[in-house]
């Protein structure tokens, strides 16, 4: 384990907890939590500004093995509390951690407002596919045809695709990555980190009791190169070995091309404030094309938080302090004998 300090002189070491960490062997949980704890000492953020907020689930844990200041709230809940934390003080660095369940039935209502206000929080949901802590039903990105303990007979239920739908709720900032893909997936909250409002980051992650392989098509490393597109921004999008095939966006849709041959590949921009192209690449990985990971989307806009501050100090200028109890006692009131 590296003990190596950057400019904050924190390690990993630091964001350790004396907790003992309660996932089965082998889930994929354990690399996000390396990865976070990894990350956190090169944000050059005191530990104490740090926030881990949770909701249910196997992921959910994570607050307990984070030494950080941390909330493990109600199911599909964490968004709406970390929202009041990050109002409140918006000085402090609020994570959510949360997963495909908790996130997207329960909590859809809470997770698509929490892209549309913009608020400064950073929303890892880990995506296995899979109601692990529940032992095994099938969840709202099940797969067609997916037999689990609650669909015997297949699933029925079309899934969600947790990329489309933030960027739909106009989210600034939207991202993918992979549990094992130790290196991107550091860079990639390394990039959320530093965005300005909501950043959201699916991570695809193995549960290997409940939904083992799920990803195995594309993460297996003798397939990789061939079904991972790996998007980065500003250069043409290209894949498969020494990047002998890219995307082409015909006006309509992608196409694989030979990218030896032509020059007429789709050049990505994630900052591109018309999410029409970060949608196009988010359907890929409903199709039989390669899977897309990286910055789909990052762009600027003013979060909730700086706007009620914003407005609060204006409002401060041109009236003055308020009276809280004249408040109370004014307009409509009435006394109940």
């Amino acid at each position: 384990m590296s003990t190596v300090k950057d400019d904050s002189g924190l390690t990993r070491k630091d964001f350790e907890t004396d907790q003992e960490v309660r996932w089965c062997p082998g889930c994929g949980d354990y690399a996000i939590l390396n990865a976070v704890q990894s990350v956190f000492p090169q944000l050059g953020v005191p530990k104490e500004k740090f926030v881990v907020v949770s909701g249910i689930g196997c992921s959910s844990r994570f607050p307990y093995y984070m030494n950080t200041f941390g909330f493990h709230t109600i199911h599909g809940r964490a968004p709406a509390i970390a929202t009041g934390v990050k109002v409140a003080n918006p000085e402090l660095k609020v994570w959510v951690v949360t997963g495909d369940g908790d996130a997207l039935s329960i909590g859809g209502n809470h997770l698509i407002h929490a892209m549309r206000k913009n608020i400064g929080l950073k929303i890892l949901m880990f995506n296995n596919r899979i109601y692990g802590l529940t032992k095994g039903q099938y969840s709202p990105t099940s797969e067609v045809g997916k037999r689990t303990k609650s669909t015997p007979y297949g699933s029925v239920d079309a899934p969600l695709n947790p990329l489309s739908l933030v960027l739909g709720a106009e989210a600034t900032f939207v991202a993918r990555s992979v549990d094992v893909y130790k290196q991107h997936l550091q860079d990639t909250l390394k990039q959320a980190a530093s965005h300005n409002g909501t950043a959201f980051v699916e991570i695809y992650q193995n549960c290997n009791i409940f939904n083992d392989k799920a990803f195995e098509s594309f993460t297996e490393r003798k397939v990789r190169e061939e079904m991972n597109i790996t998007l980065t921004p500003g250069e043409p999008v290209r894949f498969g070995k020494d990047g002998a095939k890219g995307l082409r966006w015909d006006g309509r849709q992608f196409e694989i091309v030979d990218a030896t041959q032509t020059k007429d590949l789709y050049v990505h921009d994630p900052t591109d404030p018309d999410p029409t192209m970060a949608f196009a690449l988010s359907r890929l990985s409903q199709t039989e094309f390669p899977v897309p990971i990286g910055v789909f989307r990052s762009v600027k806009r003013q979060s909730l938080e700086q706007g009620i501050w914003s407005q609060l100090h204006q409002v401060q200028e041109s009236q003055g302090d308020g009276d809280l109890q004249k408040m109370l006692h004014s307009g409509d009131t009435w006394e109940v004998k």
